[in-house]
């Protein structure tokens, strides 16, 4: 079994609470993860019927898309069913967890999956949020102790590029060292100097993570005393953001591409923002999720014909109409795509940790609209 803590942990090193938007209450919201995890479910929203659904499935933690608690509460009173909510979770000692903007900025994230449903092949991202600065670590071990080493470095973060995660090199070479009388050394004798065949480890991260990772690598290393290097880089900083814009692979009209739209997310029916004189085939395709309107003036800037995001309101419906920029709203709860998606993730750290613990799905629909 696993604690809270731990899976948090792996969770984290995928999507990491320093690339949510400012002012995001991202992270853990009820309860404690401080306690062993025998089931865990996903969600897109926390509401009283989701919670009562994970009462059902004796559910310990709740990994939520939506922040359940979004702005300060003043009071907690059984006679409000939201704070009731709230109150039911505690009592059965369920923990919730949430990903906000974060898992909209991630690389191979909710907005990347969006493009993968829709056939559009991104190349850059709506609005840069972040820009991040790297170090390279290069650290010395035995060589039989590298593998595991390496493992916990990926763990914890480091060596993830692009579309790669857990890159290294290694170099193999000749270590020395004398202990003394006050060591406790993992290999050799007091006052006799060793020599040990060692892997030289080098891994890149983002500067933001850097305690995480010398943690792991000084709790995972066989040494009492690592030895290492650390180097902040000159390379041009790694940039994220939210949302994706890409391209369609061969052009649509925009009637063959909102069938497309509806078909990939299950819908019935949805928006679209139009104009006189629309263009008769689209192709850039910009598209971000939840209530993405502000940024349709970066959808222009990156040329996009067509805008997908949800709550578009009628005076942003204007706006994009008078700026000549298709507006396509399929509304907010496209963003369940984020169940299936980390249920799988889940179950292949699962599989790699050698984990006791089942994963969840939850099968309650929170969208509050239907269409008649």
């Amino acid at each position: 079994m696993i604690s809270g803590q731990e899976f948090i942990k792996r969770f984290e090193a995928y999507c990491p609470l320093w690339l949510a938007e400012e002012g995001d209450p991202v992270g853990l919201h009820v309860g404690t993860l401080n306690k062993p995890l025998e089931r865990v479910m996903m969600t897109l929203d926390v509401r009283p019927e989701v919670v009562t659904e994970a009462i059902e499935k004796k559910i310990d933690l709740i990994i939520a898309k939506h922040p359940p608690i979004f702005r300060p509460l003043n009071r907690l009173l059984t006679d409000d069913p939201q704070q009731k909510m709230l109150m039911d979770l505690v009592k059965h000692d369920i923990a919730v967890y949430a990903a906000h903007t974060n898992m909209d900025i991630i690389e191979d994230g909710l907005n990347d999956w969006f493009c993968e449903l829709l056939e559009v092949e991104p190349d850059t991202y709506l609005k840069q949020t972040h820009q991040v600065k790297m170090k390279k670590l290069a650290v010395f071990t035995p060589v039989e102790s590298a593998p595991a080493l390496r493992k916990a470095l990926g763990k914890a973060g480091a060596g993830q590029q692009g579309n790669y995660q857990n890159t290294s090199y290694s170099l193999i070479g000749t270590g020395r060292f004398t202990p003394q009388q006050a060591a406790h050394p993992a290999i050799g004798e007091i006052g006799k100097e060793e020599q040990v065949q060692e892997a030289k480890i080098e891994v890149i991260f983002p500067e933001t993570i850097e305690k995480k990772v010398l943690s792991a690598m000084i709790a995972a290393h066989p040494y009492e005393e690592p030895a290492y290097d650390l180097y902040a880089l000159d390379n041009l900083p790694k940039t994220y953001g939210i949302g994706r814009v890409g391209n369609l692979a061969e052009p649509l009209s925009i009637d063959q591409f909102v069938v497309r739209v509806k078909e990939r997310f299950g819908l019935t029916a949805l928006r679209v923002v139009s104009f006189p004189n629309a263009p008769e085939k689209i192709q850039r395709i910009a598209i971000c999720g939840g209530s993405g309107q502000s940024f349709y003036s970066d959808a222009l800037r990156h040329q996009a014909d067509v805008y997908i995001t949800g709550d578009i309101s009628y005076h942003f419906a204007h706006d994009m109409q008078a700026n000549g920029l298709i507006g396509i709203d399929p509304g907010h709860n496209i963003e369940k795509e984020c169940i299936p998606r980390f249920i799988e993730k889940f179950n292949q750290w699962k599989a790699e940790e050698n984990w006791a613990v089942t994963f969840v799905p939850s099968t309650t629909s929170t969208n509050p609209f239907d269409y008649r």
